[in-house]
């Protein structure tokens, strides 16, 4: 194997074949050796996966392989006899997807062609989905595990099967409420079917879960909530098995296994152990690999499979493939708009003139854009870890004590989770200031779960709330002032996170009216009314192209106020056109396509518009970009295509 190990060179991407695994699977003999040669396997073909993808999580894959690797292989094999079916195993985290996947692909379980879908339309989600087989359950919103688990225990007793559930959970996911309110009914109900497995890798997300919420003596901490604890290190295949042996011999008790395990193992500059012990951030929890790092990680995993095969008496030889070209890009624009920066900056600019402001994060402050405030205020950094009702609340009791708090998180989990600590916060009429970023469709990538197409709906009855959304750069420091400066209550602001070519302007001087929106481009055939630079994006490419092939006008407005309309300025814009089309990047239920219908009726203009709309259908999709705009039809082509299917029909 030591020729193999320079395949890994610029531009190609290597990974082993179904061949190769199918000789490990056979294989009879040391099967601790086996079950590590296999997940060193798994950890390539997972490294292939994400690099091709451009996403996904490297550091949570590798942590676990060598615990999902032992389990499947020997403890939920269904060709064991007596057979075992009715076992199950998901993950709780989910981040480890990837490497579960390349798992199951490895066992023939899943089709060896979705090795190259990964966070593709036709391919393999970036969380878990129960549509993709050997998945049971949705994962990727932390903490629902070992409920879920539970429930599937209880549903078996009571149809009379026999079956036991493991639920892989990471230590960062620890800091969820619903974990720890999951813990007493299992020893209660005395649910020996179910073994939790800690993937303590010791980092969350953003860093070390000791800087964020030390777990303290975990061992202790599940002791008395009643269950049999076991720890072992999750990498060593003898380790595990004697561990787990010891659990199948305990009755009457849940039980849970705290295996100590690396975050990126399996390779040296991966791994979390490399990193100096004051690390503010962990480089591998998300993202692709550039091509230098895959070069160097493909090459040490490729040289330890070599050495196990040997060690076995087996050969394996890897596969290349040329790297996928960059997606192209949406728009013609060439300059990105980065909102998550500019937020970042924004934010900076109002707590220099607001001694009182503080931000509060959820375990997420690269993707909030909060390190240049952390940098600048450490003091007024407030890092909640993944626990968003501890952390909404805490905003609630900062505010009532004269505070002014604005809280920080990925919009899918900031609107849902915590809503009812965010309707708390504004029954006691005081002023906290929520945002979401990761808002929207997009990205395509990480599935569903991260998909926040259902926020403006499910924060559309906190009352006093104003909610809105920028469309570019400049437009997010004065919607950031008017929630500060102006507005009396709470407010959510909505970001999209993904930088974005705009094809548009807003035009010289624009200033924010509250309620009116600004055109973006002027005409007399249609309106479509929209918030953020996705939506506006494609739907001002539809009007340019539907000026350039029917010469038609269609007026493009930027309204970024979701739930705030001026009913006189829309009643009067509205009257001008014989069709008005809402644009969402939500669900069409409660989004802001509702807000204008509502607003319509409340102050109809003279001549009565045919109103139409887009926006999401169904559960989200998950894909490239262009894949989940397409597929909900809300590309510019589409929406093209709708204009003119209304002025054209009779």
């Amino acid at each position: 194997m030591g020729d193999q190990v320079g395949v890994a060179v610029a531009g190609r991407l290597c990974y082993i074949p179904a061949e190769g695994f199918e000789r490990v699977v056979r294989f009879v003999g040391d099967k601790h050796g086996r079950a590590a040669l296999f997940a060193d396997m798994c950890r390539l073909n997972a490294l292939y996966m994400i690099a091709r993808a451009g996403s996904g999580h490297i550091g949570s894959s590798f942590s676990s392989l060598d615990i999902v690797s032992w389990l499947l292989l020997e403890e939920l094999d269904p060709l064991q006899s007596p057979p075992r079916t009715a076992d199950v195993f998901f993950s709780s985290k989910g981040h480890d997807a990837p490497g579960y996947y390349a798992a199951l692909i490895g066992l023939g379980r899943l089709p060896f062609a979705l090795l190259h879908r990964l966070r593709r339309g036709d391919g393999l989600p970036g969380h878990p989905d129960v549509g993709t087989p050997g998945i049971v359950t949705n994962t990727g919103s932390l903490g629902m595990g070992i409920s879920k688990a539970k429930g599937m225990i209880l549903a078996n007793r009571l149809l009379g099967r026999n079956g036991r559930a493991w639920v892989m959970t990471g230590d960062g996911e620890l800091q969820e409420g619903q974990i720890w309110e999951s813990l007493l009914s299992a020893a209660n109900r005395g649910l020996h079917e179910l073994c939790v497995i800690v993937d303590h890798n010791k980092l969350q997300s953003d860093t070390y879960v000791r800087n964020v919420s030390d777990l303290g003596d975990l061992e202790a901490k599940f002791r008395s909530f009643g269950w049999w604890v076991e720890r072992c290190d999750g990498h060593d295949p003898r380790a595990l098995a004697q561990s787990i042996r010891t659990l199948s011999r305990q009755g009457d008790h849940p039980k849970v296994l705290i295996a100590d395990t690396v975050k990126g193992r399996g390779v040296s500059f991966m791994e979390h152990t490399a990193l100096d012990s004051d690390v503010a951030m962990y480089r591998f929890h998300s993202g692709a690999p550039d091509v230098a790092a895959y070069r160097e990680a493909a090459g040490e995993i490729l040289a330890r499979i070599g050495q196990r095969a040997r060690k076995l008496g087996l050969e394996i030889l890897p596969q290349e493939i040329e790297r996928d070209p960059p997606a192209a890009s949406l728009s013609t624009a060439k300059t990105p708009q980065r909102l998550v920066a500019a937020y970042g900056r924004a934010l900076l600019e109002q707590a220099e003139r607001h001694p009182n402001l503080v931000a509060l994060d959820a375990d997420l402050v690269l993707d909030t854009g909060l390190i240049p405030f952390r940098d600048r205020f450490p003091d007024r950094l407030i890092e909640c870890g993944i626990a968003e009702q501890d952390m909404v609340s805490m905003a609630g009791g900062m505010a009532l004590r004269g505070a002014l708090p604005v809280v920080h998180s990925f919009a899918c989990f900031l609107s849902s989770r915590p809503n009812e600590q965010v309707y708390n916060n504004a029954t006691e009429r005081t002023k906290v200031i929520y945002v979401g970023s990761l808002a929207g469709l997009l990205p395509g990538g990480p599935g569903h779960s991260h998909q926040a197409v259902r926020d403006i709906a499910s924060l559309a009855g906190i009352p006093g709330m104003v909610m809105v959304e920028p469309s570019c750069e400049a437009e997010v420091a004065l919607l950031l002032e008017y929630c500060i400066e102006r507005h009396p209550g709470a407010s959510y602001i909505r970001l999209v996170s993904l930088p974005w070519d705009i094809p548009f302007t807003i035009p010289a001087g624009y200033q924010l009216e509250v309620g009116k929106g600004v055109a973006l481009c002027e005409g007399d055939d249609a309106l479509i009314i929209g918030a953020g630079p996705i939506v506006l994006s494609e739907a001002f490419r539809a009007a340019r192209q539907l000026r350039e092939e029917r010469s038609w006008g269609v007026a493009v407005v930027n309204l970024p106020w979701l739930n705030l309309i001026d009913k006189p300025w829309l009643s009067e814009l509205a009257g001008r056109f014989r069709h008005v089309f809402t644009l969402d990047n939500h669900y069409l239920d409660g989004g802001q396509g509702d807000c204008i219908c509502s607003a319509l009726l409340a102050h109809p203009p003279r001549t009565i518009p045919r109103l139409h709309r887009f926006g999401v259908r169904g559960i989200p999709t998950c894909g490239s970009n262009a894949e989940v705009l397409r597929a909900h039809d809300m590309d510019s082509a589409a929406i093209a295509r709708e204009v003119v299917a209304a002025l054209t029909s009779v």
